[in-house]
């Protein structure tokens, strides 16, 4: 450990699969931390990205009884307050997407799921669970600009951008399955 506290970026930086039990701590022991990593749920041993996208359906339950506007309005606060956690985590961890850090996952389902909360769809939960799909697809997939923003773009903003337009692809083709 180095002497700010961070894990040296040679003990872990090509190790984006595991957490010592130090990084664990490390995580849950900040306001940062805790949000990056999902409110825990990004601490699973396996399928993190996946475990953080389940676990944001959970607030998205309140999020959708919001008006449209205000909905937006939460997803973009997210956004924001993701760039700061996922930056800061991403330092201490010594890795800037450690698999650990799902908040990403949280934003881009919330996007991918706006099409459920507009009123000019019918949405059920099969339409949540089509939305969740397509959302892991293009996550996993990334197609370009996707792959393109993952590697161009680093600290926060580069966790948080090709989950956010993951979500935007998701959302877009959810649209297009609800209209038809």
């Amino acid at each position: 450990m180095s002497d700010n506290g961070n894990v040296n970026e040679t003990e872990n930086s090509l190790d984006k699969k595991t957490l010592t039990p130090e990084q664990r701590r490390l995580l849950l022991a900040t306001p940062a931390g805790w949000l990056a990593c999902g409110f825990g749920s990004g601490l699973v041993p396996f399928a993190q990205g996946t475990a953080g996208s389940l676990a944001a359906i959970v607030p998205w339950l309140l999020l959708r009884t919001l008006p449209l506007q205000l909905y937006v309005f939460a997803v973009v606060v997210a956004f924001v307050a993701g760039v700061w956690a996922c930056g800061i985590a991403g330092r201490m961890l010594g890795v800037d997407d450690h698999r650990s850090i799902v908040w990403d996952e949280f934003v881009g389902m919330w996007i991918a799921l706006i099409p459920t909360v507009m009123p000019v769809f019918w949405a059920s939960w099969s339409s949540v669970v089509i939305g969740f799909l397509l959302f892991r697809l293009f996550d996993v997939w990334k197609p370009w600009p996707i792959r393109l923003l993952d590697q161009r773009l680093k600290g926060g903003v580069g966790v948080m951008m090709d989950d956010v337009v993951a979500g935007v692809f998701a959302a877009i083709v959810l649209a297009f399955l609800l209209r038809f």
